[in-house]
């Protein structure tokens, strides 16, 4: 089977040039059929498990069932950002400790160089282009967000990034806009759609079968295990709930995260804008903003940019407001205009948004359900679910097979726990809270002092890519 025309060109720019080299679509579940793990989700957490069980036992009969195509969610319309977990050492450091903050920090960046080398080994040309990362502040009031976790850091002996100037941000990225920020060389960027699409060939090429246009209606969790879709089921050993956003339809693991739309967008090609102003090829760059606003240059002489904080969901619902063009280009003009003002004109090719499974402390878990060791559950990426994933695959891949790690126990190994109030409360108190927080980046950046209402109710915004000065949570270092 091959995807229709139609059911290519509303998707995110990064499907767009993705799926016409690589169109292939499996049949829908339509029969019963067992297998040794269903896993329910095919983005980068479904498909780097099924990838990782399969190396780990080649025998293992995987299946995978996904909604849509696989990387139709958030895996295919991401900005492809590629970040290590240092950003977030208070944040882990609080879950548990600091010695095993930095040995996921340290795993974290170390899944940035295994995404690479996978990628080499299994020919995917996913546009892995290793560029850095510049986390910078635009107003007086964003500078230093950064120094709380370097601080935390150099007292462990751990430097992950360092400081850089104005004029050293000039130089590297060619805007004068950012007053400071901290540079991570071990960042990078990739195509999101040449990606999940690479990586679903390569679960193909082990034996992994994939189900595709198969939304899951009801899993059982307790007796004989089995998932099952409006034409068919699946019956098995163990479940993998890998389903990003759409987690939050599942009791067991909804009160753990809130869902809210990323929104993105691409120029159309302007190599010879982007050469003249010193960012051709450049570091990704990210302000501090709590809901963040970012860009970068691509492969193909594009700009991507991207801002987060938009669209709020009611409970487990990801409905249509989340599969669209973006209502958001005004606002990422803003924000270039904040940090890189010669690019703000930028003519639009297309843009899109999508859901956000975000926890408090802007950290994924990963575990079983505690009625069923069986069913397990990765989710919770909070915006930086690319390297994450990676990490996931290894975690619910070691679980699934009885093994033990350093990963395994970790702080990302956790049960599921209330962060947010129950609904309709958790939605009606998102939306005052992100107008506190447009409120506050508004006014910061036009050097006015927020009031105490509005601060205070920004301050409890979770925690995204980045943590912000309003923010921030953690321990002691």
């Amino acid at each position: 089977m091959r995807l229709a025309e139609s059911d290519i060109v509303w998707r995110s720019h990064w499907l767009r040039q993705a799926l016409p080299e690589d169109p292939d679509l499996a049949p829908p579940l339509a029969e019963t059929t067992h297998a040794d793990i269903c896993i329910v989700g095919g983005g980068y957490m479904g498909l780097w498990t099924a990838i990782r069980l399969k190396e780990r036992n080649p025998s293992l009969d995987v299946v995978i069932i996904e909604r849509d195509i696989c990387g139709g969610g958030p895996s295919g319309r991401n900005s492809g950002m590629v970040l290590s977990a240092w950003t977030k050492f208070s944040a882990l450091a609080a879950l548990r400790n600091a010695d095993d903050a930095l040995r996921i920090i340290r795993a974290s960046q170390a899944a940035i160089s295994g995404i690479e080398a996978f990628c080499q080994k299994e020919g995917i040309d996913g546009w892995f282009d290793r560029v850095g990362w510049i986390w910078g502040a635009t107003c007086q009031a964003q500078a230093g967000a950064w120094d709380d976790a370097l601080n935390k850091l150099d007292a462990h002996g751990y430097v992950p990034a360092r400081r850089v100037s104005r004029d050293e941000i000039a130089a590297m990225a060619g805007t004068s806009s950012h007053l400071a920020g901290a540079f991570d060389a071990s960042s990078a960027t990739v195509h999101p759609g040449f990606l999940v699409r690479g990586l679903r060939r390569a679960a193909l090429k082990r034996g992994v079968r994939i189900y595709e246009k198969s939304p899951m209606t009801r899993f059982s969790r307790s007796g004989k295990l089995r998932v099952d879709t409006a034409k068919g089921s699946v019956s098995c050993g163990k479940i993998v709930l890998a389903m990003n956003a759409w987690s939050g339809a599942i009791p067991e693991l909804a009160p753990a995260i809130f869902n809210i739309s990323s929104d993105d967008a691409m120029s159309k090609p302007m190599p010879e804008t982007l050469e003249k102003v010193g960012y051709r090829r450049a570091p990704l760059m990210i302000d501090s903003r709590v809901f963040v606003g970012g860009w970068s240059a691509t492969r193909d002489g594009r700009l991507s940019v991207g801002v987060s904080g938009g669209i709020i969901g009611l409970g487990g619902i990801v409905d249509k407001r989340f599969h669209g063009p973006s209502p958001r280009v005004g606002e990422m003009r803003r924000v270039l205009r904040d940090g890189f003002p010669a690019l703000a004109n930028f003519d639009l090719e297309t843009s899109w948004n999508g859901p956000i499974d975000r926890t408090v402390s802007g950290l994924p878990l990963f575990g079983t359900l505690p009625g069923n060791r069986d069913i397990a559950y990765g989710y919770g990426f909070s915006g930086n679910g690319t390297t994450m994933a990676y990490l996931g695959g290894q975690i619910l891949s070691q679980i699934l097979t009885g093994s033990e790690s350093d990963l395994t126990d970790s702080a990302l190994v956790r049960p599921v726990t209330r962060g947010f109030p129950p609904e309709p409360f958790r939605f009606v108190g998102a939306h005052f809270v992100r107008g506190a927080v447009r409120r506050r980046d508004d006014l910061e950046h036009a050097g006015r002092k927020p009031d105490g209402l509005t601060r205070w109710l920004a301050g409890l915004a979770p925690s995204g890519v980045t943590p912000s000065k309003a923010n921030r949570r953690g321990a002691k270092g």
